[in-house]
């Protein structure tokens, strides 16, 4: 096996997601002279205290990058690095704090699935509107032939990852432990699923426990990793605000669902729509986002009314008729400011639809006119 590869599993499991001082040793030193040094002791490389270098030297110490890839391999997962065939390219632009390397479950490409990819997230505890939307969400990106992803946990995400499922769409789980270990222990069941049908994604090597800081550090691998991170519902401390604030340093499309005004849940969104984040409602508004030129979503419009067909001169005459009694057609021409002449024409043009009819000199509109004018008034 390639020592630069078996390097990089050795890291993964002896410098922390996220380290950029452990990254910034890679780049500048290379895998081997990092691997080399945390075998061998001596003085501590440059940006960590010696409790540090310790702490470091002790897990390399137990580190067993062959043992690794083999639990891996027992799991039907394999390790993808930085310059291989399946690496998204996207995930550099984390500079220092890119992943020392991807261990990934599932059979299709990493690198060519996260080329059409999108972000959702959102609270655990989410409300029934915001899981519907996330389902809803995730299964028009699916029917659109978009790669939803999300971080496998329960709320928004789990809505998510079912969403696409059951509309037969791809989606890939990043999570933040081993992911021969699916985390939360509720979710074993979708996770599988998802690695069975998609793609399962994470940093951590085989067996390694979620902590709360690495909940935090994988979201930027969510955002860096997808053309675009829609939040569905979080309040103001929400996890997956952290994910769409690493997508905006990122350069990446940010979005976000509203909610009721008055709900905690949505509180975190509706501070991001504040800002630079983009108002979104179904999956064609953030197509026309993250997608490619010319794909667009349709115009928003009320429902379209009879009258609305009408030529807008015809229309004029049509709304100079009193909505009670009749008018001749000299007081219609004059409301409508145009001649007597063009009165009687439009008039009997709208009488042949039903709209108006003639009572001796006068015209007044018909039931089915009115019907027609008052379903095109807001009740408010």
């Amino acid at each position: 096996m390639d020592d630069e590869l078996l390097g990089r599993v050795f890291l993964t499991r002896v410098i922390e997601p996220g380290d950029e001082v452990g990254g910034r040793w890679v780049r500048e030193h290379g895998v081997r002279y990092v691997v080399r040094r945390l075998r061998e002791g001596g003085r501590a490389l440059p940006g960590v205290s010696e409790q540090r270098w310790a702490g470091l030297r002790a897990r390399a110490g137990r580190a067993e990058p062959h043992r690794d890839l083999a639990v891996a391999r027992a799991a039907g997962a394999r390790f993808v690095a930085p310059g291989g065939s399946e690496w998204p390219g996207q995930l550099d632009d984390l500079g220092d704090a890119r992943p020392l390397g991807l261990w990934v479950r599932g059979r299709p490409s990493l690198r060519m699935w996260a080329l059409r990819s999108v972000a959702l997230v959102g609270a655990r505890a989410c409300t029934e509107y915001g899981a519907h939307m996330a389902a809803a969400l995730a299964a028009g990106l699916a029917e659109s032939g978009w790669v939803v992803v999300s971080g496998g946990a329960y709320g928004v995400d789990g809505a998510a990852h079912r969403g696409a499922l059951g509309a037969g769409g791809a989606t890939a789980a990043v999570l933040a432990c081993g992911v021969d270990r699916p985390y939360p222990r509720g979710h074993t069941e979708l996770i599988n699923r998802i690695a069975a049908q998609g793609l399962v994604v994470g940093e951590l090597p085989p067996g390694d426990h979620p902590t709360p800081s690495r909940f935090i550090l994988r979201n930027r691998v969510i955002a860096a990793l997808t053309r675009g991170t829609v939040v569905v519902e979080a309040a103001h401390r929400s996890g997956s605000l952290v994910t769409a604030r690493a997508a905006q340093r990122l350069g990446r499309h940010t979005m976000g669902v509203p909610g009721p005004a008055t709900s905690g849940l949505s509180a975190g969104v509706h501070e991001l729509l504040r800002g630079d984040a983009v108002l979104v409602t179904d999956a064609a508004e953030i197509v026309e986002l993250v997608g490619d030129m010319g794909e667009l979503a349709p115009d928003r419009r009320g429902p379209v009314l009879p009258t609305d067909l009408l030529e807008p001169r015809t229309r004029h005459v049509l709304a100079a008729l009193p909505a009670r009694g009749a008018a001749t057609a000299a007081e219609v021409a004059r409301h409508a400011q145009t001649t007597p002449d063009d009165a009687i024409a439009r008039l009997y043009e709208l009488r042949a639809l039903g709209y108006v009819e003639r009572h001796g000199d006068g015209w007044k509109l018909t039931r089915q006119a009115l019907i027609s004018i008052r379903g095109g008034r807001s009740p408010c």
